[in-house]
Parts: C-alpha cells; structure tokens; sequence
C-alpha cells in the first residue's frame, strides 16, 4: 500500500488532485498471536515493529527479533514478527490486547500500574549543543516528503552533535513517527545516547518514555511538554527540550552546551 494517495477536490472554483496522507490498521502479531492493531502510515513498516517491540518493552534487545513477515489484506497490514522464547513467554503472561487510535500512546493499558513502566535513571552525559539542535530543526521539514505532499504527518529524526539529521521518518500518528526513527537507529545497530531526538508533535509522558526506553539522553519538540512528560524526565535524567524552533526553545530538565556547532 503506498503512504499517499491522490484524489479531486473542489478548490479555487474548479476540480482538482489533492494528495492525502494514507491511513490504516496495522496489527502486530507475535509469534501467530495477535497483540495490538494501530492505525499509521504504510511506510516504513520494519522499522515500526522493530522500534514498538522496543519501546513497548515487548522485547529488551534488537537481538530478541528474529524475522518480521509484511501481510497485505483488505483490512489492513499484518507484521508478523517472530521474537525470542522468554520474550514472548513475558508478552504472555501481562498480554494486552489494545486497538489503537492514530497518536494513542497508552490505549490498551488494563490497570494503573502498567502506565509507568520501570526505567533506569540514564547515564550522565555531555550537555547537547544548542547549535545542534537549532541545525537540525532547519534541516527536517526538507526531508519531512509526505508532510510537503499531504500537510497530514508527524516526523521524528535523530539529530548528531554536529547538527546533522538522521533517520527521519513520518507517520500521521506522533508516536508511529518516534517509533519508527528509534526502530530504523535499532536495526542498524545504533542507539540515540549520542545525539538528540527531534519530534515535530508536543513530548507528552509516552513519548518521553518511549524515547528514555532506547537510551536517548535528549528529546526535543517543536510544540510543548506535558508536565507527567516534565517529571519523567526529570526522575529519569533526560533532558526535555520544548518549543524548538530554529532559533529558540525552552529547556524544561537538563542542561544544554550554547556553544556553536
């Protein structure tokens, strides 16, 4: 399935083409068993199983995923993801089975102590560049293609200490974009410790979770935190980053290095 789609609409007095973001269910299926269905955008499907299955906490490692199988139906796509014996004895024993709405970050979840998963506090590290930041966040809508093409999705990128971007990926749901960015750093063997997650959304809780689940020390986005997000961030030694534009922002936790890139 292609991620836009091309229909006529009634603009400035006459017919014309419009391209319209592609949104449909996605079902991930662990070992034959069904778990979750998200609506997303048909893109970049390996890298949202391997990146959900992360920061989901489905599996710890990389490694734990051993094949992902693409499924096209009438309904929608499949990812038939075949991951290792005691995750998926884990996945069994606090299974979920959540039908998620575009942007859902915590549809599904049965009790309020499956809301805040258990996160180490993250390693001290060097203060990211300002610079760096304001570099990237010129440098991504350039790169955000179905955002140019349909006005109707999210992006995620990494950003190096240098100002280069990375792993830019997009989704009409905010949490899809993230996920998808943290699966394609994990399936190239990378994690985002080093440099700074980018949103193009508000860093609300999940997204703050999500994004601490892989290791990043630095998450920046172009709208507000919430204040859950605020205090995770806090309790867990990241730095949260928000209203980032290419010359501004509010840093909420941590610190960040003014010096130029």
């Amino acid at each position: 399935m292609k991620p836009v789609v091309q229909r006529p609409v009634w603009r400035d007095g006459a017919s014309r083409p419009d391209d319209l973001a592609e949104e449909i269910p996605v079902a991930f299926e662990y070992n034959g068993i069904s778990h979750a269905v998200m609506l997303a955008t048909p893109a970049d499907l390996e890298d949202f199983a391997v990146g959900f299955s992360l920061t989901e906490g489905i599996v710890a490692r990389r490694q734990d995923i051993f094949d992902i199988g693409v499924s096209d139906s009438a309904a929608g796509i499949t990812l038939q993801i075949e991951i290792a014996g005691d995750a998926f004895a884990r996945l069994k024993a606090h299974h979920r089975s959540l039908t998620g709405r575009t942007g859902c970050g915590l549809c599904g979840v049965e009790s309020l102590d499956q809301v805040q998963r258990v996160l180490s506090p993250l390693p001290q590290a060097a203060p990211f560049p300002l610079a760096a930041l304001y570099a990237g966040m010129r440098s991504l809508p350039l790169q955000q293609i179905l955002q140019q093409a349909t006005g109707a999705t999210h992006a995620a990128c990494c950003v190096d200490r240098d100002g280069s971007i990375d792993y830019v990926r997009e989704d009409v749901g905010r949490h899809n974009a993230l996920d998808k960015t943290l699966g394609a750093l994990a399936r190239m063997g990378g994690v985002p410790g080093a440099g700074a997650l980018v949103i193009t959304s508000r860093a609300s809780f999940e997204m703050v979770q999500k994004a601490a689940a892989l290791g990043a020390g630095t998450l920046a986005a172009v709208s507000a935190p919430t204040a859950a997000a605020v205090r995770l961030a806090e309790k867990i030694n990241l730095t949260l980053v928000g209203f980032l534009r290419q010359e501004a922002c509010v840093v909420y936790t941590g610190t960040m290095a003014e010096h130029a890139v």
